[in-house]
């Protein structure tokens, strides 16, 4: 596993605490870029390996499987993390949701209806691309929850993933922490280049408006649900490069003391192999 200088765990130095690390610093890990990119580069080898042994679990009756929350003001990197750290495994035993602004068939249910309806299957990485804390975030900064009504939501997302974690479900949550400089520049050079334009929204000016609002409203969170069984990890986000790194090792990390394991044949290998290679025909 990755160390700092102290023999530090990735999820030690990166775990949520009352003070936020600087966007643009490296805590824990490689300091320079071309350094972080080589590291990704075996970690996506670990993290292939560990991917594997999970999904061989999960199809032999192990009940195990992983989900990777990541929330983050826009351009955080959400989308990019995905790419960059679950494309280094095999995207059959990936589960993908991005989670957007709730349908009205949704909001008829409780909110915590469809983020049940996407949890991973037993072998899988899940990966919540936003996820239930929307439900609390936005409502929020926009006044359209009370103070009580805000407590009972934060509850239920701790009694949810608390059942989650009992069912067998790994839950690794991960906040993208970028500065509002950094995102004016991603913003601004997407309306700059044409093939970026796509990404852009007006609301994503509208809610930097509200940038105090939600770096507030994501330290509550952080501080209410950031628990022994689902703990919050703040990655550093204003270097795509050091965020794609972190990300990558906390799965790794998470992973390796899960410690998954391939199931044992359920047959005889060596008369297997024996009647390969005496059936005549040519390889």
């Amino acid at each position: 596993m990755a160390k700092n200088d102290n023999g530090t765990r990735v999820r030690d130095a990166l775990r949520a605490t009352a003070e936020l690390p600087d966007p643009g610093s490296s805590p824990v890990g490689p300091g320079k870029k071309g350094k972080g990119e080589k590291k990704l580069a075996t970690a996506g080898e670990r993290l292939d390996a560990l991917q594997e042994a999970l999904y061989a679990e999960g199809t032999s009756g192990g009940g195990r499987s992983v989900l990777l929350v990541l929330q983050g003001m826009d351009t955080s990197g959400k989308g990019g993390t995905v790419r960059h750290v679950l494309g280094l495994v095999n995207p059959m035993g990936v589960r993908y949701k991005g989670f957007k602004v709730p349908t009205p068939a949704e909001r008829r249910h409780d909110f915590l209806w469809r983020i049940r309806k996407e949890l991973p299957a037993s072998g899988q990485i899940g990966v919540f691309d936003r996820s239930h804390y929307e439900d609390v975030l936005v409502p929020r900064v926009s006044g359209l929850l009370t103070a009580a009504e805000r407590r009972s939501r934060i509850s239920q997302i701790n009694a949810f993933e608390n059942e989650v974690v009992a069912g067998g479900t790994t839950i690794v949550k991960v906040f993208l922490h970028i500065s509002p400089e950094e995102q004016l520049r991603r913003l601004v050079a997407r309306l700059e280049r044409p093939e970026k334009i796509w990404k852009f929204a007006p609301s994503d000016v509208e809610a930097r408006g509200h940038w105090d609002a939600y770096a507030q409203a994501y330290a509550d969170l952080l501080a209410r649900t950031s628990t022994e069984h689902a703990p919050w990890y703040v990655v550093p986000a204003d270097r795509k490069w050091y965020r794609n790194w972190a990300v990558a090792e906390l799965l790794i990390e998470t992973m390796t003391e899960m410690a998954p394991r391939f199931p044992e044949p359920q047959f005889d290998v060596a008369e297997q192999l024996a009647k390969l290679k005496g059936d005549g025909v040519p390889a």
